[in-house]
């Protein structure tokens, strides 16, 4: 294996991530002076949050067909361009509906991003290290939060435009993707389904695959790129199921109702404005180191016993948060550990796990259309849950909401048990053979 190849382009791919963890986390510091420059209310605050989740799914919706007709690479491409336009259109708009016409567009990027660049890293890593370079996806958008969350606190006190530096900053990271990703060749299983063979075998041959991973590849028959219909197929079926629902459970479990509302979430834990966006640089911090766990795991155990650890862990610590609101003992220093057990969980298991699981399980023919099930459904639920969030903080109360969240992540984890196959050390031929067996 030339591992050093492999690491490039896993980390051109993986760049992708970190400007999805930017986009989605940015506005998590610039909220409370949005909320002040724009006079809004807990719905207007929703609508600005999740205005770029519904772009997403849109996103998501085009990016699946898009990178099966003119491959992976190309679309990324046009990804980073569109992300550095809307950094732009974003940081100067002018009035509400033009920021949220920006961050909708801007949605659009990071919708297809999320779709696009986990396949990538899939279809060019060697099923020995799949699982760790699939984390390296995980992890660079832990690596964007944290790196946005570190310029939410050094310009939250620069004056009254601070919000628009913050969106500004995006350009330079969306100009970086574009230019690795010139260097980086498209993916052999998409060259493979073009009939560009020979090409597809000598990126196989760089890469450094094992004869068997490049006679099972160089079996996919050229022209067979899926349609719906495909997807829909008994062999095929199966996997979308398993795909939807977990896409369906990773948000209402809440990872981003606390990426996105942690300021707001100390706040109502009695901390002032600058301790909480202090203790959100810490909430990134802690996703971050916890991420890293997940490189030494992955691969070692497997994706599905991760799966159940991490949820039923994420179950016990919105648990232990509800019972601490009951108590009357929610306050900050209790929230932020409480908060950084239930990331703990997230981040070294479920995070990493979810996006190399979805284009490990789906067949290469129909990957890049069945992939736009499972990543349209996160995105559409990400965006509701975000949307309700502030409404059920400060109407349902924190209890009623920590308890909901809690009980999404139980159910995850008997998900997991039931229908998540295990993946570890198959190739992705391999993991086709089983969904038809």
């Amino acid at each position: 294996m030339n591992l050093r190849y492999v690491l490039f382009l896993a980390c051109t791919a993986a760049t992708g991530g970190l400007l999805f963890g930017f986009d989605i986390a940015i506005i998590s510091g610039a909220g409370p002076f949005l909320a002040r420059h724009f006079e809004l209310g807990d719905f207007g605050l929703g609508v600005a949050f999740s205005s770029l989740l519904f772009g997403c799914a849109l996103g998501a919706a085009f990016a699946g067909r898009a990178s099966d007709r003119y491959g992976r690479r190309i679309v990324l491409l046009w990804i980073a361009v569109l992300f550095a336009l809307t950094s732009v259109a974003t940081a100067v708009a002018w009035d509400f509906p033009s920021f949220l016409a920006a961050r909708f567009i801007g949605g659009l990027a990071v919708g297809a991003v999320s779709l696009v660049s986990p396949m990538y890293i899939a279809e060019v890593a060697p099923a020995a290290v799949r699982g760790r370079l699939g984390a390296l996806y995980q992890m660079s958008i832990v690596t964007g939060i944290l790196v946005s969350y570190c310029i939410n606190y050094l310009l939250h006190d620069i004056g009254a435009d601070n919000w628009r530096w913050m969106f500004a900053t995006g350009v330079l990271p969306s100009v970086v993707f574009f230019v690795l990703l010139l260097r980086a060749p498209e993916t052999p299983r998409f060259l493979f389904l073009a009939g560009r063979r020979d090409e597809a075998r000598r990126v196989m041959e760089r890469i450094g695959d094992a004869p068997n991973e490049v006679s099972s590849a160089g079996a996919i028959p050229a022209a067979t790129r899926g349609s719906w219909r495909d997807v829909f197929q008994p062999g095929v079926r199966r996997a979308v199921f398993v795909g939807f629902w977990l896409a369906i459970l990773i948000h209402f479990s809440g990872i981003n109702t606390v990426i996105d509302y942690a300021p707001m979430i100390f706040q109502s834990a009695g901390w002032d404005l600058d301790a909480a966006l202090l203790s959100t640089f810490v909430v990134g911090l802690a996703n971050f180191a916890f991420t890293l766990v997940s490189f030494w795991t992955i691969d070692r155990y497997g994706r599905r016993p991760l799966y159940i650890v991490g949820s039923l862990g994420m179950a016990v610590a919105l648990a232990a948060l509800t019972i601490s609101v009951l108590l009357g003992q929610f306050t900050g220093l209790l929230a932020l550990v409480l908060i950084l057990g239930y990331l703990a969980f997230f981040a070294s298991c479920i995070g990493p796990v979810f996006w190399t699981l979805l284009p490990e399980i789906l067949p290469t023919h129909v990957r890049g259309t069945a992939m736009t099930v499972p990543v349209l459904t996160q995105w559409v639920a990400n965006a509701i849950v975000v949307l309700l969030f502030p409404a059920a903080l400060n109407q349902l109360g924190e209890a009623p909401t920590f308890a909901i969240l809690g009980a999404v992540s139980l159910a995850q984890a008997l998900f997991a048990w039931r229908f998540v196959p295990e993946t570890r050390n198959r190739t992705l031929e391999q993991i086709e053979k089983f969904w038809r067996g």
